[in-house]
């Protein structure tokens, strides 16, 4: 692509936090920009699941905010009345001895639920939803989609921008350039297991939520500690070589073994409602940090919390930076 040909038109895959936030961008200098979801709603891993017992946040559990311009942002969306400053009561648990926790980080949790921000985020951008992009493929300067499902995608696009995690990029570009597979090759992402626990017979526990370490479960947190929430529903996340050793496991292996170390932390499970999900993707990504890729000359990028050091920050604030290289190159 000539770097003096103006991008009008650019499609996004991937509706997370990362996609979002350089989708705003870009829409914001009115280039027009198509995104295409696998999923049924945005957010990414900043999600929320509805059980029978109460929605509860499944994915990221809070987020916290360094950077001069995301915290411009967060701001933005405490004034909107969709994040709160979350000051739980935690603990650490480690060797069998429970701590309090000393860390005096901020942080921020989206309200009513965590999905909010990315919703706000999405609000009034052209999403497709249940769109899962299967085949990328460049003719005469442009770029043509192809998706599993059984519609056709009749738009071309300008450039493209990949705003979802390393391994699904990786199978979407190994044909186009090699420097995008050299980019992708050395990350590494890990899987979480997500167990979602009412636990009815659970007295009230003296804090809100605990970092776990040296064992199968890293993070424990009660959901109606956070602002705008109810019930008694807990969160609880397998930590990260655990999950990617058992990736494979069936939900009922998984849970079972989760349910196990509650336990020995000394929860009652009995009588526990539960359910289970499985990020495939949820952590990890380049050792060292390039915060986004692009190549004008091909009209491609690619954004995303694993190319910026992960956290829901590095994804806004990866977006962002793409979308500024976009503009730039319309320049």
């Amino acid at each position: 692509m000539n770097s003096s040909r103006e991008i009008m038109k650019v499609a996004m895959i991937g509706a997370g936090i990362a996609g979002l936030s350089c989708a705003r961008e870009l829409v914001s200098s009115s280039i027009s920009v198509d995104i295409f979801e696998k999923s049924r709603g945005p957010s990414g891993r900043m999600s929320t699941r509805r059980t029978q017992n109460g929605s509860v946040d499944h994915g990221a559990q809070y987020f916290t905010a360094r950077d001069d311009r995301f915290i411009q942002e967060v701001q933005k969306w405490i004034q909107a009345d969709i994040a709160a400053v979350w000051k739980p009561k935690l603990k650490v648990y480690e060797a069998g001895v429970w701590r309090d926790s000393q860390s005096q980080e901020i942080r921020y949790v989206g309200t009513p639920n965590m999905s909010s921000p990315g919703k706000h985020l999405a609000k009034d951008l052209s999403i497709q939803h249940e769109t899962t992009i299967s085949q990328l493929e460049r003719k005469d300067g442009k770029w043509h989609l192809r998706c599993n499902e059984n519609r056709e995608i009749t738009a071309s696009y300008d450039f493209i921008v990949l705003a979802i995690p390393a391994p699904q990029a990786s199978a979407l570009t190994k044909d186009v350039d090699a420097r995008v597979f050299d980019t992708i090759s050395p990350a590494q992402m890990s899987a979480c297991w997500t167990m979602m626990a009412n636990l009815p017979n659970q007295i009230a526990a003296d804090f809100d939520a605990a970092f776990i370490n040296q064992e199968i479960i890293s993070w424990i947190c009660q959901n109606g500690s956070k602002t705008m929430r109810q019930g008694n529903i807990w969160t609880v996340h397998a930590n990260p070589a655990w999950s990617q050793d058992h990736v494979e496991l069936s939900k009922e292996d998984a849970q079972a073994q989760l349910v196990k170390c509650l336990k020995s932390l000394g929860f009652n499970c009995q009588g526990a409602e539960i359910s289970m999900h499985r990020w495939r993707y949820a952590s990890g990504g380049l050792k060292n940090s390039i915060g986004f890729l692009a190549l004008p000359d091909i009209g491609l990028g690619l954004c995303g919390d694993w190319l910026n050091g992960g956290r829901v920050e590095g994804a806004w604030l990866s977006g962002l930076e793409m979308a500024l290289a976009v503009k730039q190159i319309k320049r």
